[in-house]
């Protein structure tokens, strides 16, 4: 009778990815959030700081009248709003994408955030453009549009608390994988900031030059963000 022993090959432990390595791997993704994220910067300085104030007037006559007069303006600012729509999805997405090995949590907050902020910008949109339709039939609408575009800006005032609550995720998260950290706490600042500045907002509405020093730090961290992803900024612990 003969016997056969089997012998079970030696386990290969799969070789381990160098730090370098995962960094360089990311780089891609990294970049595309960038470009996301300036495409986000860039729609909603056009839609929100550059069209918006010369459509919407001191009152509801005055906007009839802006709206009336410039209609093709009022309404690329209602496609650009719907690009801030977009791009902040997309970027969203595109940070989970990036964040997600670092830290599930914390990348998946990052991203509801994003997506909040989103829908709230998409209701914003839908009562600007509501006003834009309302506006050619006359003086007579006056009163629906000036309720309709305090809406909208209204829906704006909402919408930075959760544009400063993805901050915050962000901030947390480039401390994590290791990027500079004064950005991560600058984001961080930023983050409370912008939600200190809406709540203000509503309590205190004089103390307007307040929470508008108080976003500063948003905007600061947010383009240095821009950069350092565009620029590939090595991710010493990503994951």
């Amino acid at each position: 009778m003969t016997t056969t022993t089997s012998t079970t090959p030696p386990r290969t432990t799969p070789p381990r990815t160098s730090a370098a390595e995962r960094s360089a791997s990311l780089l891609p993704t990294a970049r595309t959030t960038g470009w996301l994220y300036l495409a986000l910067g860039v729609t909603g300085m056009l839609g929100f700081l550059l069209i918006r104030p010369q459509v919407v007037g001191e009152d509801g006559t005055a906007t009839v009248s802006l709206m009336t007069t410039h209609e093709t303006l009022a309404r690329a600012g209602v496609v650009a709003d719907l690009g801030i729509v977009v791009t902040q999805v997309l970027v969203a997405l595109w940070f989970f994408r990036l964040f997600r090995r670092t830290d599930a949590f914390l990348a998946g907050t990052l991203a509801v955030f994003g997506l909040f902020n989103a829908t709230v910008v998409l209701a914003s949109a839908a009562a600007t453009a509501t006003a834009v339709d309302l506006a050619p039939t006359g003086v007579q609408a006056a009163g629906q549009v000036q309720a309709l575009t305090t809406l909208s800006e209204n829906l704006w005032s909402v919408g930075a608390v959760f544009f400063g609550l993805w901050l915050l995720p962000m901030g947390l998260l480039a401390l994590r994988v290791g990027m500079v950290r004064p950005l991560g706490w600058v984001l961080v600042a930023g983050g409370l900031g912008y939600v200190v500045s809406s709540v203000l907002g509503f309590l205190l509405p004089d103390a307007a030059v307040v929470a508008a020093l108080l976003t500063v730090p948003a905007t600061v961290g947010e383009f240095w963000m821009i950069g350092y992803l565009l620029h590939g900024g090595v991710f010493r612990r990503a994951g």
